[in-house]
């Protein structure tokens, strides 16, 4: 990955901040009095993936991504989001929500 440094303060701090609402919004979500709560910050842990995703995309258009990195993040976008989505469906069998 090849960001400039004018990006510190752009993408960069937009992809940090949307990687640290993943496991915020998972971690305020298991806190939560509710099963119904927790799935609901767990979509919200889902939606920030995608904004991280879409971040990627658009630096590699910007060529600060090479493709090979692409794939590899992408792949790990998908484990994620394949887990959040297993929990998601695992509370929802445990509590008929």
């Amino acid at each position: 990955m090849n960001f400039p440094q004018y990006e510190k303060f752009g993408i960069i701090s937009q992809m940090r901040r949307s990687a640290v609402s993943i496991a915020s919004n998972i971690g305020e979500g298991a806190a939560r009095q509710t099963k119904k709560e927790f799935c609901y910050f767990l979509y919200l842990a889902r939606g920030s993936l995608s904004e991280l995703d879409t971040q990627f995309e658009i630096s590699k258009k910007l060529g600060y991504v090479e493709e090979r990195n692409m794939e590899e993040i992408s792949e790990l976008a998908i484990r994620i989001d394949q887990m959040i989505t297993g929990l998601i469906k695992s509370i929802k069998k445990s509590k008929n929500l």
